[in-house]
């Protein structure tokens, strides 16, 4: 637990913790240590260390002001009223414009404060070393006064943990609660381990904190705001009961507690001027943290806005404790409050299921700890014998590679001779069409420059032939290498392995892979396909020569195998829409097949969703609009396809005709895949389909026209598809009318959206589209 109460800065046990705004905690002196001010608001000490000096009031007078500014603001520089030589180091060093600066400078992007000179904590965090006071002026008028300017400059401070910035307000590090839990937690955990807290820097008796005296005088009175120890003549000077200080409640001071022997015997000025243990951070009078505690009931928080009023209720909008003023006067008016007491009990409840949890993890661990050093025991006994196997296994491998080396230079010996043959061959070849074609062309170019026309076209007809048939031999690929200058002889693992009788390390205690761990993130589907992923789990030591990936048929009955590979990503195509798959996977190896993994189940689509297919269609078809409109460049009638195949189920689709010129005739229906693409859909027995013009339509199949009906489409007309492949059925729609009856029956198989037409038709395909059921009558059809 020692860790988590120790301060991040400064390395020792926290001493006055604030909370800052990322619930991380940090000393108050620490934090003072660690604020940040921009280069603009560098400035020279506060105005009233100024008249002080000039006007010959008490140090301690001038101090006060920056006190009430900033509580325990004695604090923040050199600890517990120490003299000027134990807390600020003195007044010898540089002159009075460097004495009255702080020097703190903002390091762009690297959360942290830069100072020059700069210390460093035991964490590695940069802390602003101390100010040396000015010739003439007290340590506390300089302490109180330097450390003032962080709150009446433009300020921030950077977590040391999470590096997050917070602005200061008016009220400097007043702003931030002051975490008397931890700091009571800390005292016991003190006290337990047999330590006073502060004992280090514990003195007789609590002194004045803003004396000029030496020694100073014994402190009469504590401010609970300012947490500052006064004497008698420094109270009535520098917080006298009135005007901003009226509000603020002056305590008797806490008994120190018992100081060890050698802190005993110390002159009281050197046992306050010298820093704690804690890195400098120390509490009023020297006494420590914990100093209010011990024999004294601990300190509860008080409203860092209303610093007279107590916690009472806890806002839950803000997450953080308010007093009755805060609801009445305060930002939280209108915010959800609910009783302190309340919220205490049920934040315990909170974290203590929390700690179960936790505690359960411990339990685990250390379960886990005894199983990783039975594993270091075994390493070590299993490690002396794989050695010296080893070192038989490699004098094996030495002469089986030495054999082996013969034999491989043999291969790359004929590869090569092989590859000089193939090339001079080709050399050849290509020297001797380039010369017969250089003569055709000289004598071509011959013949052109004759001006008889009548001889020339004896031969015209002769020549442009040779010409043709000398340019078709040179076919695509007869002007490429047909051999490669790379050697293709790439050595494989396992054959190299068996030729040294398999002597493989890995496979001497070869197991059966794991179960593959399937990757649910990554599993999904899309129209009639299904992606899946899996891996093999962590630190698995069997090898892995492949998986085996297997598909139900998406109604519960038997699994098959769909894939075999060594790639962990499969996509399955073509399966049923609006279907449930079962799919598993299992890895193999040189020793078997491993045990299945979990079963994951996937819902193919309930209505297909797909364009027409680019790689499908004639080369005349001329697709836009993201594949979804289709026309054409010739005036015959030519096919295309769409990307979804249909082997179950209903589908609907309709197309819109966004252009109709001179009367074509499009058809629409469906195809096997090997339909012709080039002629009018419906003339072979691949399609069956309905054409239409303006007039009237017919339906074709195995070029069979029949039940011609009336109605016909034109520009803006809709006509839609059903092919209902659970009663085997083809029906035609235009818009919203069944045109003639039942177009096919007995439709069985896999099918594809199809598409014929020429370049006076341009249609749009809409999918995704749900089965109408307000679809009107059929027309009745004509002969």
């Amino acid at each position: 637990m020692e860790e988590e109460l120790k301060c991040p800065v400064c390395g020792s046990l926290f001493r006055e913790p604030i909370i800052l705004p990322c619930s991380h905690n940090v000393c108050l002196p620490c934090a003072r240590t660690i604020a940040v001010q921009t280069p603009d608001g560098e400035q020279h000490l506060p105005q009233p260390l100024l008249l002080s000096r000039s006007s010959g009031l008490p140090a301690g007078a001038a101090a006060a002001p920056s006190l009430e500014h900033d509580a325990a603001a004695g604090l923040a520089c050199s600890g517990a009223g120490g003299s000027a030589a134990g807390g600020l180091g003195g007044g010898a060093g540089g002159g009075g414009d460097h004495a009255d600066k702080l020097s703190l400078y903002s390091e762009t992007d690297s959360g942290y404060g830069s100072y020059t000179p700069s210390l460093k904590s035991p964490n590695g965090v940069r802390v602003l070393p101390m100010v040396p006071a000015p010739p003439g002026s007290s340590a506390a008028a300089a302490r109180g006064a330097a450390c003032s300017s962080l709150s009446s400059s433009s300020s921030s401070i950077t977590c040391p943990q999470c590096h997050r910035s917070a602005s200061l307000d008016h009220r400097g590090l007043r702003g931030f609660q002051r975490n008397r839990l931890l700091e009571a937690i800390v005292q016991r955990y003190q006290q337990g381990r047999g330590a006073v807290p502060g004992a280090s820097a514990a003195v007789a008796v609590a002194i004045c904190q803003l004396c000029d005296r030496t020694p100073p005088e014994p402190a009469a009175t504590l401010c609970e705001q300012c947490d500052v120890l006064y004497c008698s003549a420094c109270q009535l000077k520098c917080h006298p009961s009135r005007g901003p200080f009226a509000k603020h409640r002056l305590v008797q001071p806490p008994p120190p507690p018992p100081a060890p022997a050698e802190a005993a015997s110390a002159p009281t000025g050197a046992t306050q001027g010298a820093p704690s243990g804690g890195g400098g951070c120390k509490s009023p009078g020297g006494t420590g943290a914990g100093a209010s505690g011990g024999s004294t009931a601990r300190k509860f928080p008080t409203c860092p806005e209303h610093e007279m009023e107590n916690y009472s209720m806890y806002c839950v909008s803000c997450r953080t404790p308010v007093c009755y003023l805060c609801l009445e006067e305060g930002r939280h008016t209108k915010h959800e409050v609910k009783p302190l007491g309340a919220m205490w009990k049920q934040h315990k409840a909170q974290l203590s299921q929390a700690l179960n949890g936790v505690s359960d993890k411990a339990k685990e661990a250390k379960e886990f700890l005894v199983q990783l050093k039975n594993i270091l025991q075994q390493v070590q006994e299993n490690g002396l014998d794989y050695e010296a196997c080893l070192v038989a296994q490699c004098d094996a491998l030495v002469d089986a590679l030495t054999r082996q080396k013969a034999k491989l230079l043999t291969k790359v010996t004929k590869e090569r001779e092989h590859k000089l043959k193939m090339v001079w061959d080709q050399i050849n070849h290509c020297t001797l069409k380039l010369r017969q074609s250089t003569g055709l062309m000289e004598y071509c170019l011959e013949v052109i420059k004759e001006n008889d026309p009548a001889g020339f076209l004896q031969i015209s007809d002769a020549l442009i032939k040779r010409v043709q048939v000398s340019q078709e031999q040179w076919v695509k690929g007869a002007l490429e290498p047909k051999v490669s200058a790379e050697f293709d002889l790439t050595l494989d693992s396992e054959p190299l392995l068996q030729a040294i009788h398999q002597l493989d390390f890995i496979q001497m205690k070869c197991r059966v892979p794991p179960v593959p761990l399937l990757q649910l993130e990554k599993c999904c589907t899309r129209n009639n396909s299904v992606t899946l992923a899996w891996r093999m789990p962590p630190f698995t030591h069997s090898p892995v020569d492949g998986y085996i990936l297997e598909l139900d048929d998406g109604a519960g009955g038997q699994f098959r195998e769909v894939y075999v590979g060594k790639e962990t990503l499969c996509t399955i195509d073509g399966l049923h829409f609006n279907s449930t798959y079962n799919a598993r996977v299992k890895a193999f190896n040189s020793s078997g097949v491993g045990p299945y993994s979990k079963t994951v189940v996937l819902q193919t689509s309930d209505v297909a969703w797909f364009t027409f297919d680019p790689n499908s269609g004639h080369r005349d078809i001329i697709l836009s609009n993201d594949n979804q409109t289709a026309t054409c460049s010739s005036y015959d009638d030519r096919v295309v396809l769409g990307t979804a195949a249909f082997s179950k189920g209903v589908h609907y689709w309709e197309l819109h005709v966004d252009r109709y010129d001179n009367h074509p005739d499009p058809a629409f229906g469906v195809a096997r895949a090997s339909v012709v693409k080039d002629m009018m859909l419906g003339k072979d027995d691949k399609a069956w389909a309905m054409y239409v013009d303006n007039n009237r339509s017919w339906f074709m199949h195995c070029n069979s026209h029949t039940n011609r009906t009336e109605g016909g489409v034109c520009k803006g007309a809709t006509v839609g598809v059903l092919l209902d492949l659970n009663k085997h059925t083809l029906t035609f729609f235009i818009n919203g009318q069944q045109q003639g009856p039942t177009a096919f029956s007995q439709v069985d198989g896999v099918f594809m959206p199809a598409l014929s037409l020429n370049r006076n038709v341009q249609v749009t395909l809409h999918t995704g589209l749900e089965v109408p059921t307000n679809l009107g009558q059929p027309k009745l059809s004509g002969n």
